[in-house]
């Protein structure tokens, strides 16, 4: 089995300046962002100064994902960024700092976007894909963009709206997505019940989290049983299936055994690995998450 790094070098919104110290310096769009990162065990490559010029800081909290943003120059509330996906029209979002530390887009999935997409087009068929946990809904974006019906499910009220609005920001307002305020579990355990099924599914889950009524999500104990609901769900001849994880103790080899037996039955291949962003200082690979997926032969 090779272990894939993938990068996504088609970004021009957002780049990786430097990182080291246990925290990385970056841009999205025209602003200057520091956020703590647990892989960045090496020193810095840019000087301080540099460093010090970052619109605003990140300082963490000892609560899960608590902190606040130390913001040193005034921020819009909120700006575009594009993402230039290949063979379609650029995806849209709109970017804001939030409580979280995060900003709304995820940079380092975009290689998970392009390969949606590029099994979309390809299909040359009617193309049904599930993303749960879909967050601001780039994923989604991405699979309607290629062509396919999408169902986008997060359990963020806030989360499926700003998702909705970066569907209008991208111009594909006439693309069928459905948006979903759901427990991810329940939802897909309702849609087998209904018979429904999908050609593409894209995981994306939390460490822990919680559902709009308050269903508790811990990803060791509840990702098997969502998985198994997921096969439920699949159509006869699937496209594809792929899985992020953050913050877990979890390597592309756990993936890669998760998915190679969950879809044994259908024909297909699986890969997995990191996704990782490139410095533009040291040029070095910063680890961002692990990723397994399974594509149809």
């Amino acid at each position: 089995m090779d272990i894939l790094l993938l990068e996504s070098p088609r970004w021009q919104d957002y780049e990786l300046l430097d990182s080291g110290n246990g925290l990385k310096l970056e841009r999205f769009g025209g602003y200057r962002f520091v956020r703590p990162e647990a892989q960045a065990i090496w020193s810095r490559a840019l000087s301080e100064t540099i460093w010090r010029e970052a619109d605003a800081v990140f300082s963490p909290t000892n609560e899960e994902s608590g902190g606040h943003w130390e913001v040193r120059k005034k921020l819009r509330d909120r700006w575009e960024m594009r993402y230039p996906l290949p063979g379609v029209a650029p995806l849209k979002c709109w970017a804001t700092t939030t409580p979280g530390r995060h900003l709304g887009v995820f940079p380092e999935c975009a290689a998970t976007w392009d390969w949606m997409a590029e099994k979309i087009i390809t299909a040359e068929r009617p193309v049904k894909v599930l993303n749960l946990f879909g967050y601001t809904g780039l994923a989604s974006l991405s699979a309607a963009s290629a062509g396919a019906t999408v169902t986008h499910v997060d359990a963020s009220k806030k989360s499926v709206g700003w998702a909705s609005e970066n569907q209008q920001l991208s111009g594909l307002g006439a693309k069928p997505i459905r948006w979903i305020v759901d427990d991810a579990l329940k939802f897909v355990q309702r849609e087998a019940r209904r018979g429904a099924q999908y050609d593409g599914i894209c995981l994306d889950p939390p460490k822990f989290g919680r559902g709009p009524k308050g269903e508790v999500w811990e990803v060791y104990q509840s990702l098997p049983t969502l998985l198994e609901a997921c096969r439920e769900v699949l159509s006869p001849s699937p496209l594809f299936m792929v899985l992020t994880m953050y913050a877990v103790k979890a390597s592309g080899v756990h993936l890669y055994a998760t998915l190679e037996e969950l879809m044994r039955k259908y024909k297909g291949s699986v890969q997995a690995g990191e996704l990782v962003t490139r410095e533009t200082s040291a040029q070095r690979l910063l680890s961002q998450a692990v990723f397994g997926r399974w594509s149809a032969a």
